[in-house]
């Protein structure tokens, strides 16, 4: 483990969490793969529900199979979101956050497990929205640990970095092997004792197991930073500015929702885009994942760089960047430059990711990580989570439409970022004292 600290040039404690979570995303990435292929399995018992309706008159809505699957995926990113500023607070309160990042962990894992026990749609329901709640107590208080560990603010952008970086390199790839694991059951395993199990119930199991050992990492080599300030008495989540117009943390929380928003707008159209590009679906892998791989190639160098030149002028070129990008995802129709805009794209993410969190590190008051970054932890699930919803309605209307409210929302995003978010951190001039960057 020193060896690779000392490689990437970062605190130990932040390496260890950044493989608890790459252990962890892989294990729940699974899902996102395996629970639509549940749910339209005959393991799950779902007929009676398609076809009935929902709500009253005008507002009923009919059931599908597409919308039974939606909403199991949808129910963890919202109560994810919307729980996260309780949770955040609530460590902010007792002044502790290890404690938050076990039981999350533990919650997530165990739901996995239990996903084999499984037999009505009901009780997916009841297990996703548990895992919701249990990414809920896991992040803000991860991410709050992130920005304590850091020695400066000159080590923030770094560290989230890092974090960053092992993240999206499990969440990436755990789709991957999920689909190879399901495709390749059942799995004989009498030779050890065991009856066969098919590829759902292998998926459960390693989501599990990655959870589990995620869990194990923390218990063994994580502890809350030793420094840490106790919360004062107001946590509340600040709206109005002091100087200006809006608060830059709730600034920076409504943007980062923009963007959680435009790179999710693609993932519920793999048919409307394949057939589109007339191009066979591993193009369609290939032009998902490229988002990620520009991310975790740039969110160490791009992390440090903020730290030395400052964060804001990562995020006006990001969000500059993102809606363009996002726009012509709705206009392109050669399969290559689908894939070269969906590396923009990703280049666009990584300049706002790791300098959003590290601005808002900068900007916490003593004691109040885990209330401040839950603003942005928050507002990223929210828009993960409503951008295929969006993009499942907005298509409708045309196949260019979603991705274009998604670029206005982007220059909105930017506009609030150049209005009313100002720099704040120091950096080191030449002469080696310290100058603030306008």
């Amino acid at each position: 483990m020193g060896s690779i600290s000392e490689i990437l040039g970062t605190d130990r404690r932040v390496i260890v969490l950044a493989l608890a979570r790459m252990v962890g995303a892989v294990g729940n990435s699974f899902l996102i793969v395996v629970l639509p292929l549940y749910v339209a399995s005959d393991l799950i018992d779902i007929g009676a529900l398609i076809g009935s309706s929902v709500g009253v008159g005008a507002a009923s809505v009919t059931l599908t199979e597409p919308l039974l699957i939606g909403i199991v995926l949808s129910l963890f990113g919202f109560l994810n979101s919307f729980s996260q500023p309780f949770t955040g607070r609530l460590s902010d309160r007792l002044g502790t956050r290890r404690p938050f990042v076990l039981a999350g962990i533990l919650l997530l894992g165990t739901a996995s497990a239990l996903y084999t026990l499984a037999d009505a749609y009901w009780i997916l329901v009841v297990l996703r929205a548990t895992q919701g709640f249990g990414a809920a107590l896991t992040i803000p208080a991860t991410v709050a640990l992130v920005n304590e560990y850091a020695g400066s603010a000159d080590q923030r952008g770094g560290n989230f970095g890092v974090f960053n970086t092992f993240r999206l390199i499990g969440f990436g790839f755990g789709p991957v092997l999920a689909g190879v694991v399901v495709d390749n059951g059942p799995y004989d395993l009498s030779a050890v004792g065991l009856p066969v199990i098919n590829g759902f119930d292998a998926a459960f199991a390693a989501a599990c197991l990655g959870a589990y050992l995620s869990f194990l990492l923390v218990y063994l080599l994580v502890h809350d930073a030793a420094d840490a300030a106790e919360a004062g008495d107001d946590l509340s989540i600040r709206v109005r500015g002091e100087d200006r117009l809006l608060d830059p943390v709730f600034v920076l929380g409504i943007a980062t929702v923009a963007m959680g928003l435009c790179i999710a707008l693609y993932a519920t159209l793999q048919n409307q885009v394949n057939l589109r590009l007339d191009q066979p679906p591993v193009w369609f892998g290939v032009q998902f994942a490229a988002v990620t791989i520009a991310n975790v190639a740039l969110q160490v160098p791009v992390g440090r760089a903020s730290d030395r030149i400052g964060r804001r002028p990562f995020l006006v070129a990001g969000f500059l960047l993102l809606a363009p990008t996002t726009l012509l995802q709705g206009i392109v129709l050669s399969p290559l430059l689908m894939t070269i805009v969906r590396l923009g794209q990703g280049v666009a993410v990584a300049f706002v990711f790791a300098p959003s969190l590290a601005l808002a590190g900068d900007l916490a008051r003593e004691g109040e990580s885990g209330t401040t970054l839950s603003v942005l932890t928050m507002g990223f699930g929210f828009g993960v989570a409503l951008g295929p919803l969006a993009s499942g309605w907005l298509v409708g209307f045309g196949f260019v439409v979603p991705f274009a409210v998604g670029g206005v929302l982007a220059l909105v995003a930017l506009a609030l970022v150049m209005t009313q978010v100002e720099e704040t951190l120091e950096t080191a001039d030449p002469a080696g004292g310290t100058a603030a960057d306008d």
